[in-house]
């Protein structure tokens, strides 16, 4: 019987290796900057010649980009790799959020039942931190006139949990989305606060949503997040519905007089 040598890995593809795996887990973000070379080569233990080598390996794969005196970042274009113009012709139509929030459904429910299972200390520290940035938001009388900023750390809530449920797919299809979600949630913020205590039923909501992914019930955190959006979503139909009402009624009071025979 013949045996191949087994072939040592060279330590530059360990180490691109293991960076590639720190950006699809989202250990490393979009935009995000590199730790400096020397301080990066020190935490692998490695020589910083192998470090350089793994770094233009994944610059050369669109992953990284270095620019002049300021260091290495993780390309910012890959936060928006399902900006397609679709994806954008659809963030300019409001009659689509619906679909949005369907699909919403279907992905962050998955979210947040792996979430409960698999969140780490460090995640549940950062869902806490979402939680109270959120809060404040919907507390503060004077941020409550900005529906951009609520949704701004509403969205920031959603994705922390999209992180702590380390499922790759989930969380760049959710990231990939993110400009969209922000301004959904911003159109659906602004029609829904118009009902009252809708502010409260909301963050009722997001807490126990919180709840149940910090105790570790999965099965009741999907439950709660599809009740969320479930509510976000039978709010926006209802004013749909009175929206084209009202316009029915609009166009009757300007019909012209039928003839006279």
């Amino acid at each position: 019987m013949v045996y191949q040598p087994v072939r040592q890995p060279r330590i530059a593809d360990v180490i691109t290796e293991r960076l590639e795996s720190m950006i699809l887990e989202g250990s490393l973000a979009p935009g995000q900057r590199l730790p400096p070379e020397r301080e990066l080569a020190e935490r692998f233990g490695v020589s910083r010649p192998s470090l350089r080598e793994a770094i233009q390996k994944l610059a050369a794969r669109g992953l990284l980009n270095s620019r002049q005196g300021g260091g290495t970042f993780v390309n910012d274009e890959l936060k928006s790799g399902y900006s397609d113009p679709l994806l954008e012709m659809l963030s300019r139509h409001d009659e689509f959020h619906l679909d949005l929030l369907e699909f919403r459904d279907a992905l962050e429910g998955l979210s947040a039942y792996y979430a409960a299972l698999r969140s780490t200390p460090a995640d549940k520290r950062l869902l806490k931190r979402r939680f109270t940035e959120l809060e404040t938001c919907y507390a503060e009388p004077t941020l409550q006139d900005d529906p951009y900023r609520e949704a701004k750390a509403d969205a920031a809530f959603h994705l922390a949990i999209a992180e702590s449920g380390h499922n790759v797919l989930l969380l760049h299809t959710i990231r990939g989305i993110f400009h969209l979600l922000e301004k959904s949630i911003a159109s659906s913020l602004v029609h829904l606060f118009e009902r009252p205590g809708s502010r409260e039923q909301l963050m009722n909501q997001h807490r126990a949503l919180l709840e149940a992914i910090l105790e570790g019930r999965a099965e009741e955190a999907q439950a709660r997040a599809h009740e969320h959006l479930a509510f976000v979503e039978q709010g926006l139909y209802e004013l749909e519905r009175a929206e084209t009402r009202a316009q029915r009624a609009l166009r009757r009071s300007h019909a012209l007089p039928e003839r006279s025979e």
